[in-house]
């Protein structure tokens, strides 16, 4: 088990580089978290939801996630509580004042899942949550010492050198965990090191002396791991700074109080024709945007507020009324929309709140979440001569709307094989929402499914658009006709594939920077 003296120390990083490195040895690995408390989440095959980094975790593993290697999640949608998904499934709200309350039947959920997954693994590699030091929260902890000793799993620290004080905080930790839980650590990790790790090796004995717990080793920063999605807002911080400046095509991304899934435009961040810019609040959504796109969020109707207290409501009608274009994604999209409400207040208290009013639609919110992998073709915005290839550069300037509609609301609902035929752009993603969106703007949908149906709704202009499908711009065809649409010329890259490469880095810097033997050893293999 990894836990680590805080969060954002790199545990999820970690585990997903453990996952591919002993997944390359040949050892059947799975990775597993009891409890996470993220908005960035990831649909499995069977329908259900899981954090995104163990999501990212099972891909390092050469496997498809599961609701078992996550089975209790936490979705803060206020500052006073959170959705409550139990393997899965939406369950109901945790108020904030019940997060430290008795959590026996949720560790006995997490353990029956750490249990099936033990059936097909010989390793489980399971990243713990926050801080085991957290000892206020320890008597009815089901994500850090709780779940080690409840399985008895022995724990490698993590300390996080960046941000400083590591020496304290493991330390620290040593000092104020009861000698049962201090017992259970077998180890500790020097995080995120800048520069030549020997200048450290002082602070590496000292660390010991205070401690007995033996050193695995210290791990540079990882260049790679900002090309791995992110787990949580925390990571949005200082996203900005790695643009080139030679992008000449700006996109701005509102962010949002509650914002979810923004791992979504994390492919747009390889292309080098794009600048992709989050503005945090307090700031205007910059003038010379080609593209706003408005993210997902944890509760649209308290973030259509937030978006009118910072004035990014003028900054989106301002922008249209110049020519500019609108993309909203799940929640974004109920905000284009004309009126959002929520009746059995699912989201917080009863109410009806206006939108944007970019789109003929109306959202209502209902009880029933939708969570599926879906596919299809944009409708929206697609290659005239071809799927992918250089005609994809010549879907112009005519907006996020330029695309066929011929047949849609006319009598004939064609399959994606059809419209493939006639030039559509392939898509596949996910859905992950609550509410309904109706009106005449769905006459002009944005997405057309595989079995026929379709998503979204397009602006007649066809300059704004919004859709409830998370990961449209990771499937390299779509990415490049929603980028050529703005004026960029697009990479083709393959984002799947760059992910992909990125988890070998790690992996392999781990290889060498750590004692492999050691862990192999604390592990029992």
């Amino acid at each position: 088990m990894i836990q680590g003296c805080g969060s954002d120390v790199g545990k999820s990083v970690l585990v997903a580089g453990l996952c591919r490195l002993f997944t390359r040895r040949g050892v059947i690995v799975r990775p597993f978290k009891s409890q996470n408390m993220s908005n960035n989440a990831a649909v499995t095959s069977g329908g259900g939801e899981i954090g995104r980094a163990q999501a990212l975790q099972a891909q390092a593993c050469h496997t498809k996630p599961t609701v078992d290697m996550n089975p209790v999640l936490l979705k803060p949608q206020s500052e006073f509580g959170a959705q409550l998904i139990v393997r899965g499934k939406m369950v109901g709200t945790l108020d904030a004042s019940a997060h430290g309350r008795d959590k026996r039947a949720l560790l006995d959920v997490a353990i029956e899942s750490y249990r099936r997954l033990a059936q097909d693994a010989r390793l489980i590699i399971v990243e713990g949550a926050g801080s085991p030091a957290e000892t206020n929260l320890r008597r009815n902890d089901i994500a850090n010492m709780g779940l080690a000793q409840a399985l008895g799993l022995p724990v490698v620290l993590v300390g996080d050198i960046n941000r400083g004080h590591v020496i304290a905080s493991l330390v620290g930790a040593h000092v104020v965990l009861d000698a049962a839980d201090r017992a259970m650590i077998r180890g500790f990790i020097v995080n995120k090191f800048r520069g030549n790790p020997q200048l450290f090796e002082d602070g590496v004995r000292r660390i010991v002396q205070h401690t007995g717990w033996p050193s695995i080793g210290v791990v540079p920063w990882l260049q790679a791991a900002s090309r791995l999605p992110s787990e949580d807002g925390m990571q949005l911080e200082g996203r900005n700074k790695s643009q080139s400046l030679s992008s000449r095509v700006r996109i701005a991304v509102p962010q949002l109080s509650r914002i979810a899934n923004f791992d979504d435009f994390d492919p747009l961040r390889e292309e080098s024709d794009i600048e992709l810019v989050f503005v945090p609040a307090g700031r205007p959504l910059p003038a010379d945007a080609a593209l706003i796109l408005i993210p997902g969020t944890k509760s649209t109707i308290a973030d259509m507020e937030f978006m009118r207290s910072q004035g990014w409501d003028i900054d989106v009608l301002s922008h249209v009324r110049q020519g500019g274009r609108v993309l909203g994604v799940c929640g974004g999209y109920q905000m284009l929309g004309r009126t959002i409400s929520d009746p059995d207040g699912i989201e917080g208290p009863p109410r009806t709140v206006r939108g944007l009013g970019l789109l003929d639609v109306d959202t209502v919110m209902t009880g029933n979440k939708a969570l599926r992998e879906v596919s299809g073709v944009l409708l929206g915005a697609g290659a005239r001569d071809g799927v992918g290839g250089a005609e994809d550069a010549r879907v112009s300037a005519e907006g996020l709307g330029a695309g066929a509609y011929s047949g849609v609301g006319a009598g004939r609902v064609g399959t994606g094989a059809e419209d493939a035929r006639v030039g559509g752009v392939p898509f596949a993603g996910y859905e992950m929402h609550i509410g309904s969106t109706t009106g005449a703007g769905a006459s002009r949908p944005f997405l057309r499914f595989s079995d026929g149906s379709t998503d979204g709704a397009v602006s007649p202009d066809g300059r704004v658009a919004g859709c409830y499908v998370h990961g449209l711009f990771g499937v390299t065809a779509a990415r490049a006709a929603l980028v050529s649409a703005i004026g960029a010329a697009p990479s083709h890259d393959d984002h799947a594939a760059r992910v992909d490469a990125a988890l070998d880095e790690v992996a392999s810097v781990l290889e060498s920077c750590l004692d492999i033997s050691a862990l192999v050893a604390i592990a029992g293999l």
